[in-house]
C-alpha cells in the first residue's frame, strides 16, 4: 500500500511540474467585442484587452536581458544589493500590459519602450561614474532610496490634501524616485497603497517600486498633457503650440513630461545626456540598435520648451 501511495505521489508530482511548465507560456484567449479583437494572456496580460493580443513583455524581454542591462546592481559596493530583480519588474509590468505598456505595436516597439522606460530608471538609480568597472552605464538600479536626504520633503502647501505624517520622511525612493508628500500621496491613491503614511513601503518592496514607476510613465502629470508612454509609442499628436515649442513624439519628450525644466530647454546638459546615454546603451544591449532612437531633435529635449516648471520647493 505504501509503495502504491509513493508511486501515486511521484506521478502527481510529475503532472504538477508538467502543468507548471505549460503554464509558463499561457495560451492566448481571443474573442470579439463590439467588432474588435481582444485577448487575455493569463497572469501577464489579463482582462480582455486589444493590447494582450500582441506579444507580452516576457516574450521578448527575459531574465538574462534584465541582468545584462543592470549587471552591476548586486556588486558589493552597490547600495541596494539583492533588492531589484526581474520577477519584481515583470510582476509590476503585468498590471499595465493590458493598458499598452510594452504591448503597443509589435516586438520592435515593445523593445524600444523597455529601453526607454528602463533608460530613465537606470539613469535615476545609477551609482556609475567615468572609471567604474563595466563603465558608467552598467550601474543602474544601484540605489532604491536617497542616501543622504537633506530634508524631509514635507510641503505644507498640501496640508489639506496630502498632510505630512509625523515622523515620515518623503525623500527620494523607488525606480523613478518619488519626492515630496504630495507625490507620495498621489501615487498611493493611484496604487491603492497608503504611501502618505508609509512612504517607506517603496524601499521595502521592489514590485511596488517598479509599479509606482510604471504608473508615472503611463500617467500624465497634468490632465491636459500626454503621458511619457503616449509620446514615446506615437499615441500623442502634438498641437500647433507643441510644434512651436519643439516638442515632438519620441524619447526627448518623455524627459519633458517627467522632469520639465529640470532637464529640458537648457541645451545638452549632463542631467539630460545621462538619461539619453542610458537609453542608447540599452537599445544596443537589447539588440535593437541606437540607430532606432531617431535624430537629435527627437532623442533629446535640449531645445524644447518645458511642459512644466519645477516648483521652487520641490525637486520632483
Amino acid at each position: 500500500m505504501e509503495a502504491k501511495l509513493w508511486v501515486l505521489a511521484v506521478v502527481l508530482a510529475i503532472v504538477v511540474v508538467g502543468l507548471t511548465d505549460a503554464d509558463s507560456t499561457t495560451p492566448k484567449l481571443v474573442k470579439t467585442v463590439k467588432g474588435k479583437k481582444v485577448c487575455d494572456r493569463g497572469w501577464e496580460c489579463k482582462g480582455w484587452s486589444q493590447f494582450c493580443c500582441n506579444e507580452t513583455i516576457s516574450d521578448y524581454f527575459q531574465t538574462y536581458q534584465f541582468e545584462n542591462l543592470f549587471s552591476k546592481r548586486n556588486s558589493p559596493v552597490a547600495h541596494a544589493v539583492g533588492y531589484w530583480d526581474y520577477k519584481s519588474f515583470i510582476t509590476a509590468a503585468a498590471v499595465y500590459q493590458p493598458l499598452g505598456f510594452g504591448t503597443t505595436g509589435g516586438k520592435l516597439m515593445g523593445m524600444k519602450e523597455m529601453s526607454a522606460f528602463l533608460g530613465h530608471v537606470g539613469s535615476k538609480t545609477s551609482c556609475g561614474y567615468g572609471v567604474a568597472t563595466g563603465g558608467p552605464l552598467a550601474w543602474g538600479l544601484c540605489y532604491n532610496k536617497e542616501m543622504s536626504p537633506s530634508q524631509s520633503y514635507c510641503d505644507d502647501y498640501y496640508k489639506y490634501t496630502y498632510p505630512c505624517t509625523p515622523g515620515a520622511d518623503y525623500y527620494g525612493r523607488g525606480a523613478l524616485p518619488i519626492y515630496w508628500n504630495y507625490n507620495y500621496g498621489a501615487t498611493g491613491e493611484a496604487l491603492k497603497v497608503d504611501l502618505l503614511n508609509h512612504p517607506e513601503y517603496i524601499e521595502q518592496n521592489a514590485t511596488l517600486a517598479f509599479q509606482a514607476a510604471i504608473w508615472r510613465w503611463m500617467t500624465p502629470v497634468k490632465k491636459s498633457q500626454p503621458s511619457a508612454h503616449d509620446v514615446f509609442v506615437g499615441n500623442w499628436k502634438p498641437t500647433k503650440n507643441d510644434t512651436l515649442a519643439k516638442r515632438n513624439p519620441g524619447f526627448g519628450t518623455t524627459m519633458n513630461v517627467l522632469y520639465g525644466d529640470q532637464v529640458c530647454g537648457q541645451g545638452d546638459i549632463d542631467g539630460m545626456n545621462s538619461i539619453v546615454s542610458h537609453f542608447l546603451y540599452y537599445l544596443d544591449l537589447l539588440g535593437v540598435g541606437r540607430e532606432e532612437a531617431g535624430p537629435h531633435e527627437v532623442l533629446t529635449c535640449a531645445e524644447q520648451k518645458p511642459f512644466n516648471s519645477a516648483p521652487t520647493t520641490a525637486s520632483s
